[in-house]
């Protein structure tokens, strides 16, 4: 991405497609020179003269044709999202008023704005740091309650300051530590040896519980992919029904009627989970089947979480420790995934045989046990518990920083080896310009991280996957 801040750009707000209302955004030095010319105010007065933060009804003429009714907003440097005059153009959905208005506006001198243009505008121009900008996006692709939270609260600047604060500490130290180098033949100290022990170890605690807080925050990013395995008419499509509320897989009473893997989203209690519906396990000479249970296994590969579904119906006494071994099996190949033993169809057992088969399973080590009947939807919630159990989602509740961009997560682990390389100096008795070289090494990698440290290839690689118009 090369960085021009000295042309006008615009590019559509809204999404693309026709509806109800669109919003053309137009922001640099020539926004309101290039829009009063197209737009007329039925007050009659030209929006040069307008102020900031005020909204004007009129047309958008093309010569004397007019082409939509609008409402026009008006944004003044620096009090705007850009930090540039930024004027918005409030138009109807139709796709053809919305090229219309775009090509005019691009005739009499715009450009169209780039992927993330606008925001990247923003932060060239100090409204927000990287990360904030970056937490832009993860507010637009936001599909749940958690993924909305912690981006709102990245937006707002609190894993910033976080950030900042760690930095600010670390710099005051570090230019202690490059003072001393200028008095190094009085061999003084400028840098109090116990404070900084006492910081680089405050700031150890800081960056490690950052680091940690990433396995909640890619799952609330991602979501949890969740595999529903088991045999033909154990009830995987229908457990998936259920989980869904709608019809989303075919049931039929004829094994091996899921031949392909199905998948659909569901918020639990604010989190998303993926739910994967695969085709049953079983020894088949079809060979569509035998391709669909390939990619069971696959999928049980990605999955987080794997659902092993039994026809607790069938679970005789004699049929007990085949299944057990069978779940032993699963649980060795894949020992860090959690594995529940998902007994459906309990509506078709007597307490007694209820009573049998969970006293037999729950000897296996590492596995977690529900009963339900997708068919007639009851204990769905018992497995929407257990499922909810295997994210730490304290740290959320508490209103804790939470990392859930990669790149962040990445700067951060290189800054804490750092901080431990310079800890270790410490410990050594290392003189301050080694230290000093680590030092400043830890520092530019949390920079890294707020944009305070940056170059044009980091910026178009992160600009590069916004949305164009935001």
């Amino acid at each position: 991405m090369i960085v021009q801040q000295n042309d006008t750009i615009t590019a559509l707000a809204t999404a693309s497609g026709a509806g109800a209302v669109a919003i053309i955004r137009v922001s640099g030095s020539k926004a309101f020179e290039i829009v009063a010319n197209l737009f007329k105010a039925k007050s009659g007065k030209s929006i040069l003269s307008q102020d900031s933060h005020t909204i004007h009804f009129g047309h958008i003429i093309d010569g004397k044709k007019i082409l939509d009714e609008v409402l026009v907003s008006l944004f003044k440097n620096p009090r705007s999202y850009t930090g540039e005059d930024v004027v918005e153009i409030n138009c109807h959905g139709s796709s053809y008023i919305q090229q219309e208005i775009l090509q005019l506006l691009l005739r009499r001198g715009c450009r169209l704005a780039e992927a993330g243009e606008f925001t990247l505008r923003a932060f060239l121009n100090g409204k927000m740091d990287l990360s904030q900008a970056e937490a832009v996006a993860d507010l637009i692709a936001s599909g749940s309650e958690a993924a909305h939270q912690v981006a709102i609260q990245q937006m707002r600047g609190g894993f910033s300051n976080e950030i900042k604060f760690l930095r600010d500490q670390l710099l005051n130290f570090a230019s202690l530590l490059e003072l001393e180098l200028d008095f190094a033949e009085e061999d003084v100290e400028f840098a109090d040896r116990t404070q900084f022990t006492e910081l680089l170890g405050k700031i150890e605690i800081t960056l490690k519980r950052l680091i940690d807080s990433f396995a909640i925050g890619n799952v609330i990013k991602q979501g949890i992919p969740v595999a529903i395995v088991g045999a033909p008419n154990a009830g995987k499509s229908t457990l998936l029904n259920a989980l869904l509320n709608e019809e989303r897989a075919i049931v039929s009473d004829i094994a091996g009627t899921t031949r392909d893997t199905i998948e659909d989203d569901i918020n639990i209690d604010g989190l998303r989970f993926r739910f994967i519906d695969t085709a049953g396990i079983r020894e088949t000479s079809d060979t569509i089947e035998s391709i669909g249970i390939e990619k069971t296994f696959e999928k049980i590969n990605q999955a987080q979480v794997v659902l092993y579904l039994v026809d607790s119906s069938e679970l005789s006494v004699d049929r007990l420790d085949t299944f057990k071994n069978e779940v032993s099996q699963v649980k060795n190949q894949y020992p860090l995934k959690p594995l529940v033993i998902v007994l459906n169809k309990v509506d078709q057992l007597s307490d007694s045989q209820h009573s049998t088969i969970q006293t037999n399973l729950k000897g296996i080590e590492n596995i977690s046990l529900v009963s339900l009947s997708a068919k007639e939807k009851t204990g769905i919630s018992l497995l929407t518990d257990q499922l909810l159990s295997f994210v730490n989602s304290g740290q959320l509740r508490n209103d804790e920083t939470i990392v859930t961009n990669s790149r962040h997560y990445d700067s951060l682990i290189k800054s804490l080896e750092e901080i431990q390389k310079v800890q270790h100096g410490m410990q050594m008795g290392l003189s301050g310009d080694l230290m000093a070289i680590d030092l400043r090494e830890g520092l530019y990698h949390l920079g890294n991280i707020t944009g305070e440290v940056t170059n044009d290839e980091l910026l178009g690689n992160i600009f590069s996957s916004f949305c164009i118009g935001k």
